[in-house]
């Protein structure tokens, strides 16, 4: 049965399950994302790829700074929805708001809930080395992400990277709130309220955490690595200019924490080593590291700061 829906969402990670729920049948009367930002060397207004898409669409589209004014929230209450579809939207919603529709409001998070509750639960979960990870589907409280749990999906990390794992668990995700909307409409699913104990939080990334710290171990610097890749990048001071390593595997060589010990790019650890394999030096793209050495060459001996 189609339903009547708000979708609220803002990056590319909330774009498959907003395209799945119109592919569905689903009735979007509204699609609310955060308001366009100045990006680029122009620092031209930018609608977010949520609002791109719902206008493609042909959707209602609205921006606003904040949900706590009556008139916004006497404008959501007007749509007159069955439930609310929440994806990495970036606004909290208040009370109001989650009681306006007829079955609640159903985010979809990227974590195996109560671990890694907030804003970037994927990086989180592998900058600390979690060995798998999922999505939940979870009816909304004015609490950050502690309702209880209607659905989840989960998938080994691996080697992956934050980029990677993003990707796939959009498209899973969004084939997981379509199941789980069908079987609350059908009355065939009952929230499960979260665990007490093993809650997290995945506080947001700043750019100055991604300074990579070589006397930890080479899992460590791995992990943080990947976790950090594409965006913001864990980073190395390499010549006096800023590098991000984007892409490393761990390797038994030894040598002093930081030091370039071979010719193939292999830096010391806390532990042992990594080699690196991807790299991205400033204002250049992501190239092969061994590729980046022939113009950037880092000698052994060369000391990464």
């Amino acid at each position: 049965m189609a339903l009547r829906l708000a979708f609220m969402g803002t990056p590319d990670f909330a774009v498959p399950t907003l395209a799945e729920l119109i592919a569905q049948g689903h009735e979007i009367a509204a699609v609310y994302s955060q308001p366009p930002r100045p990006r680029g060397r122009g620092m031209a207004l930018e609608p977010t790829p949520v609002a791109r898409f719902a206008a493609r669409a042909g959707l209602e589209v609205r921006t606003p700074l904040s949900l706590k004014s009556p008139e916004e929230q006497a404008a959501f209450a007007a749509l007159d929805i069955d439930a609310a579809i929440v994806v990495a939207y970036g606004l909290l919603l208040p009370k109001p708001i989650l009681d306006a529709p007829r079955l609640g409001c159903f985010n979809l998070h990227a974590s195996l809930l109560p671990r890694w509750r907030g804003a970037a639960p994927i990086q989180r979960a592998l900058m600390a080395g979690d060995d798998q990870t999922g999505v939940m589907v979870m009816r909304m409280e004015e609490g950050l992400d502690t309702g209880p749990v209607l659905m989840a999906e989960r998938i080994p990390t691996g080697r992956k990277t934050a980029g990677e794992v993003t990707q796939e668990l959009s498209h899973l995700g969004a084939d997981l709130m379509v199941r789980a909307l069908g079987a609350l409409e059908r009355g065939g699913v009952a929230p499960v309220p979260q665990p007490e104990e093993g809650v997290t939080y995945a506080k947001k990334i700043t750019k100055e955490e991604a300074h990579i710290d070589w006397t930890r171990s080479a899992r460590q610097i791995d992990c943080h690595i990947r976790g950090l890749s594409p965006w913001p990048g864990a980073w190395t001071e390499a010549k006096g200019e800023r590098l991000k390593i984007l892409y490393a595997v761990p390797v038994p060589d030894r040598g002093n924490p930081g030091e370039v010990l071979t010719d193939n790019l292999v830096i010391g650890c806390g532990d042992s080593a990594i080699r690196l394999l991807k790299v991205q030096r400033p204002g250049k793209g992501v190239m092969d590291a061994r590729e980046m050495a022939k113009g950037f060459a880092l000698p052994p001996g060369t000391i990464l700061t």
